[in-house]
């Protein structure tokens, strides 16, 4: 038994030769496909500087709960509104008027506001799309300005929310500076500043409404939470992107397909892709988005720290609890800041997401996958992806020039996934779609 085991190199933990039959033409003749795109923002461009000068002010605020001041120029939630909107009118300054600032006031009701709605504000900073077919298609990167000590109804409390989430805003804001410069972004871009996210993601569900409200359609939206601490060694590690399963074969989901995006664009040694919508039992801005269907993500640091989140600062038994900016690491930060503006100006440039993609075939020897898009000129073709039902990432199958239906001659239905997404001919690259399986009909009783 060990010599036949041997022969099949699999003694002493080695991997035996591959058993399964080759499906499809192997090193198949590819089109010329347009490589990614050109100006990637540069890590040494990121004004660390000026998002440490935002979170010092934010903390300065004493408290930011959604449930104290919107009046009070000193302490409470108003007081971390007034800083962020006064970075954001400079940014839209210094863009020649590009970056438009709107204060979004609103009232909401639950059980963590009391019993009567309570007042809140968001900050939206839009940088309009310069192509009329795509403008009314939105990619949003957003921090929530509240912070909350640990009786999340407590709005005397000091909650400094350096970490959670001052971090977020300070990389929300910083991806505006980046980007409001370039103005390659043929899609509109939306940075946000949220509030009452610890009181029941409240800004996100109005975030959600008032983009409705505008007529746009969310082409991705990227929650940054919790992205200030890196302190374990060996760093700077890679930051947590969290996607949400979908209902596709329970593989696949829009944000699957973004976080999958990420981290192409980004890169494996920056992202560390964890297929879960959330942290085990926490919750943020991004699920919102996620349950209404949309493409949305949480960024969230390498290894959280209990002790400086969700706490009222003191000192018990010799530990140091409270969120403050002493714990903070501006150089991972400032990765993060630096992986959020490059993803959004990356899909903000590339043409629209195919849409209708379907997947037929079953019972044949050839999967048939089809889809639609609308006309563009700078639109260079489709890539067909591929992957394994037990892989993560997708490989190009195929490069087409045109919508319509493609047969992958020889390649099995049954053991691969399959997506399909738009190719700039600037090299850009859309969020893939994955294909919706084809649904057939039951034939008599002879259902196999």
């Amino acid at each position: 038994m060990l010599a036949s085991l041997v022969g099949l190199g699999v003694a002493n933990g080695q991997q035996g030769p591959v058993r399964d039959p080759a499906e499809g033409p192997q090193g198949k003749a590819q089109a010329k496909v347009p490589a990614k795109p050109a100006g990637a923002i540069a890590r040494q461009s990121i004004d660390e500087k000026s998002m440490r000068a935002l979170i010092h002010d934010l903390v300065s605020c004493g408290t930011r709960l959604t449930l104290s001041s919107w009046t009070d120029p000193k302490r409470g939630v108003g007081c971390g509104r007034d800083f962020a909107v006064a970075r954001l009118n400079e940014i839209a300054k210094e863009s020649g008027g590009k970056l438009q600032i709107v204060v979004d006031k609103f009232e909401m009701q639950n059980e963590r506001t009391g019993p009567q709605p309570v007042h809140l504000e968001n900050v939206y900073a839009i940088l309009p799309g310069t192509d009329p077919a795509l403008a009314k298609t939105v990619f949003i990167v957003v921090g929530d300005v509240d912070s909350r000590p640990s009786d999340v109804m407590d709005p005397k409390a000091d909650a400094p929310g350096a970490d959670d989430d001052a971090s977020g805003v300070a990389v929300s804001v910083e991806c505006a500076r980046q980007l409001s410069k370039g103005g390659k972004n043929r899609a509109t871009l939306i940075f946000g500043v949220l509030s009452g996210e610890e009181q029941g993601l409240l800004g996100s569900y109005r975030m959600l409404d008032w983009v409705k409200e505008q007529g746009y359609t969310v082409g991705a939206m990227m929650d940054n939470d919790i992205v200030g601490a890196d302190p374990a060694p060996g760093g700077p590690h890679r930051v947590r992107v969290f996607s949400g399963n979908g209902e596709i074969e329970d593989a696949d989901s829009p944000s699957r397909e973004l976080a999958r995006a990420i981290e192409e664009i980004d890169g494996r040694e920056a992202i560390r892709m964890i297929f879960r919508v959330d942290r085990y039992g926490r919750g943020g801005d991004h699920y919102v988005f996620y349950k209404a269907g949309f493409p949305a993500v949480r960024f969230t640091e390498p290894l959280e720290n209990y002790e400086h989140q969700h706490q009222t600062p003191r000192t018990e038994n010799g530990v140091e609890y409270g969120d403050y900016e002493k714990y903070l690491n501006f150089t991972f930060m400032g990765n993060v800041a630096r992986d959020n503006a490059e993803v959004l100006r990356q899909l903000s440039m590339a043409p629209a997401a195919p849409t209708e993609v379907r997947l037929k075939g079953a019972v044949t020897p050839d999967a048939k996958v089809s889809w639609e898009a609308e006309e563009d000129s700078e639109r260079a073709g489709f890539e067909i992806l591929w992957r394994e039902t037990t892989e993560a990432r997708w490989k190009v199958f195929e490069f087409v020039e045109s919508a319509g239906e493609t047969v992958l001659k020889g390649i099995s239905t049954d053991n691969h996934f399959f997506a399909v997404r738009s190719v700039g001919k600037n090299g850009a690259r859309s969020v893939a779609t994955a294909s919706q399986p084809e649904v057939r009909a039951a034939v008599g009783t002879n259902k196999k």
